[in-house]
């Protein structure tokens, strides 16, 4: 099973009124925690749940966003939520496109985050195994000096030292082979292109206006595709952009919910 961080109580047929949080690569449900106290103290039941081998969730040797996202059905079912929220950061963009596929009479609306639909092209699988070996040799510390730097904007690595470092020490309380194992199946996501002419709940596109790993090219192209979606770029922050402007991310949040409350 896997572990989660919460807000609220989960009602059963509470539809549009819970939100599911999945968590960046290679961070934890941690990184969410401005967004559960905002969106618990806006009265939803939040739950973010950490992916396999983090914070007390079942590890797993091998897995693949298809596990993952029955494994969030199995905790959706668990928790009594029929619909939720679905809001996925880079990673856990990858999830959540997994998880409609699988689940779409589950979700009430979708909010991709800092992520890319399309799979790996052959470069980008090369620099993943090379991370992995990396990763096998050096540990959570060449994870920290690998991702670290992609995180924020420039200012934010001078100005905000306790943000860094939160997020050093996400990374660093996880294992090698729980890294790798993350790693090799954002190596083997589907492309998720496909599903955009399918996608018919209401989607948000939220990323950072400095992001250097999905550009806000990246997002305007996946907001341009799914029909009726609608677009957020959020001033100095960069990929983790959630963490980097919180205030901004929830409001842009808080905003989409309710329109989806109200339709």
């Amino acid at each position: 099973m896997l572990s989660y961080l919460s807000a609220g109580t989960a009602t059963s047929g509470n539809n549009n009124k819970a939100v599911l949080l999945l968590h960046a690569f290679p961070l934890s449900a941690s990184m969410w925690r401005p967004q559960i106290e905002s969106l618990g103290e806006a009265g939803f039941t939040v739950i973010a749940p950490n992916a396999f081998g983090i914070e007390g969730s079942e590890e797993k040797k091998s897995w693949t966003c298809t596990d993952y996202a029955h494994e969030l059905a199995l905790l959706l079912e668990s928790l009594e939520i029929e619909k939720a929220t679905i809001v996925g950061l880079s990673m856990g963009g990858y999830q959540a496109f997994e998880f409609y596929r699988l689940y779409p009479d589950k979700i009430a609306s979708l909010v991709l985050c800092d992520t890319r639909a399309e799979g790996d092209a052959p470069e980008a699988r090369s620099a993943r195994e090379e991370f992995i070996g990396a990763i096998e040799t050096g540990g959570a510390k060449e994870a920290i000096r690998r991702m670290i730097p992609n995180y924020f904007t420039h200012s934010t690595y001078t100005s905000r030292a306790d943000l860094v470092a939160q997020a050093e020490n996400m990374i660093g309380a996880q294992s090698a082979a729980v890294i790798t194992a993350a790693m090799r199946a954002i190596m083997m996501r589907s492309d998720a292109s496909a599903l955009f002419a399918t996608i018919h709940c209401p989607v948000l596109v939220i990323n950072g206006a400095e992001d250097k790993l999905t550009t806000p090219d990246t997002a305007k192209s996946i907001s341009a595709r799914i029909p009726g979606s609608q677009l957020r770029l959020l001033a100095d922050a960069g990929h983790i952009s959630n963490m980097e402007q919180p205030e901004a991310f929830n409001q842009a949040l808080l905003d989409h919910i309710e329109k989806v409350r109200l339709t």
